[in-house]
């Protein structure tokens, strides 16, 4: 059997600055839930007032959401201790939120380069777990997942180390096929040892050589065999596309409902 998924799982991204500044409307009237990236100086400049105006129109409209926490420029395991601090900082302001969204999952990135990492690793390590130990208590106390996305690594071994450190429901990893592709450079089968912890996954594609964000089945990754191994584990994630473009997301939604994993047709409200 393959995967199945509901589509109240199903999310697609939506920088925060986007929907301030007249996305959001489109999100509401096709019915699309959002999964909300908090990238940039919003978390700082960004008034309370305006978050909880979106989660409230969300939430009049019966949409959930995810958030996704910053990540450019930071470093949650840095051996620097003010770089890690500023880290956490920022990473804190994102999990703030939690209480005015009600996300179903948040998603942080491990940020794990074995060039960089791997000649400190034991250090790395009990940095970055301390982070997201701290967050993870911040997210499981608001019933949501913390999911941890990969970026540059070629294999899960971190991840997984991760999720066995962390040792709670409410941690998982969040699978990123783009990623893979065009990053790691390594087939999605060196995965399969990560399953038990999906929880989440972006959905993008690419020709395997740098990050586009096409739509889905306009590169070189096979979702049919990724889709068909999750299902035949009983892997139930969510899903969020990350397209750059509306068709992009057309292209992705059509490849769900062709493949027979969600059936996501826009929906003007």
């Amino acid at each position: 059997m393959g995967l199945s998924v509901t589509p109240d799982r199903c999310f697609v991204n939506a920088p925060i600055r986007q929907l301030t500044d007249g996305l959001l409307p489109l999100f509401l009237k096709r019915h699309l839930q959002p999964e909300i990236g908090l990238e940039g100086d919003a978390l700082y400049n960004l008034p309370r007032s305006e978050f909880a105006a979106i989660a409230q129109a969300l939430e009049q409209e019966g949409l959930a959401c995810t958030l996704h926490a910053p990540f450019f420029d930071l470093a949650p395991g840095a051996l620097d201790p003010k770089i890690r601090a500023a880290s956490r900082e920022k990473l804190r302001l994102a999990f703030e939120l939690i209480d005015l969204f009600h996300p179903q999952a948040i998603i942080c990135h491990l940020g794990f380069e074995k060039n960089k990492h791997g000649y400190k690793l034991p250090e790395w390590s009990g940095h970055v777990q301390d982070t997201f130990q701290e967050l993870l208590a911040l997210a499981a106390a608001g019933g949501v997942t913390l999911a941890l996305e990969n970026t540059y690594e070629a294999e899960p071994s971190q991840h997984i180390r991760m999720m066995q450190a962390l040792d709670s429901p409410y941690a998982r990893i969040c699978l990123d096929t783009g990623h893979l592709l065009a990053f790691a450079k390594c087939p999605w089968p060196d995965w399969r040892p990560a399953f038990p912890w999906i929880g989440h996954l972006h959905l993008h594609d690419n020709l395997g050589d740098t990050d586009l964000h096409l739509g889905m089945g306009r590169g070189r990754f096979d979702f049919a065999g990724l889709f068909a191994a999750l299902g035949e584990q009983g892997v139930t994630p969510r899903l969020t596309l990350e397209p750059h473009s509306e068709d992009d997301l057309r292209a992705s939604i059509e490849t769900l409902a062709r493949l027979e994993v969600v059936d996501l047709r826009f929906t003007d409200r």
